[in-house]
């Protein structure tokens, strides 16, 4: 589905990427986990084209995507979800989940994906008329998180989607990001948590500094003496 071929991107003459390539297959939970400057989320800047290459190329259903610019990925059947819970503060709940769907016309099925994200996260739904800038960080993560449900893309990236969020809640996330696979969308997840993002994984990329250094089944990535010593000891 998504094809990453020897990515690089530089921060002027700091080389963030240098050459990376891998893919992510229809209805896989694919998850990048690496330290803090490792490239995570640089490499999901670059798939959205919010940072344009030095050399490389991506592919998305067999489609360049390094052409395509960023606002209309979501009519080519991607959504990012960012780091650091980026809503619409001035608007309300259900005014942030509406805005997902600006592109679509499938009213009845609008409303359908609406009550269903309620379902998912009920605080919302009791807070569906507040304020986007009044809620707590991890009700703000949970929105930024079913507004892109909404959106119903076919690839969803999620950026470090448990940043922050007390343990309860990171299994609340977790459990939802597992329920969008299991009904059909496939997932590019950059998470430092590595424990639960390899425990919902099919399969692993280990970035450091740039490089691609380790990848495969996330079960087998798990038992690897070097990751369990840098990220899950």
């Amino acid at each position: 589905m998504l094809k990453v071929r020897n990515l690089e991107v530089s921060y002027g003459p700091i080389r963030a990427l240098k050459g990376i390539s891998f893919e992510v297959k229809e209805g896989e939970i694919v998850t990048l986990i690496g330290a803090n400057g490792a490239g995570k989320s640089t490499t999901l800047r670059t798939i959205s084209n919010l940072l344009k290459p030095k050399g490389g190329s991506i592919t998305f259903l067999n489609k360049d995507l390094l052409s395509v610019p960023a606002c209309d990925l979501v009519k080519k059947g991607i959504v990012h979800v960012p780091e650091g819970r980026i809503i619409f503060g001035p608007l309300t709940v259900q005014e942030n989940l509406e805005l997902a769907t600006w592109g679509r016309k499938d009213k009845v099925a609008i409303q359908d994906d609406l009550n269903k994200v309620y379902d998912l996260f009920p605080i919302l739904k009791e807070r569906k008329n507040q304020l986007g800038e009044t809620l707590s960080g991890g009700e703000q993560q949970m929105l930024a998180l079913g507004r892109g449900l909404m959106a119903r893309a076919k690839l969803m990236l999620l950026d470090e989607p448990s940043m922050g969020l007390a343990p309860l809640l990171v299994r609340d996330i977790f459990r939802v990001i597992k329920q969008a696979n299991n009904e059909g969308t496939t997932i590019l997840l950059v998470e430092q948590n590595a424990h639960l993002a390899l425990e919902i994984a099919h399969r692993a990329y280990v970035l450091e500094t740039g490089n691609i250094t380790l990848d495969g089944p996330a079960s087998e990535i798990a038992k690897n003496p070097k990751v369990i010593k840098a990220y899950l000891g």
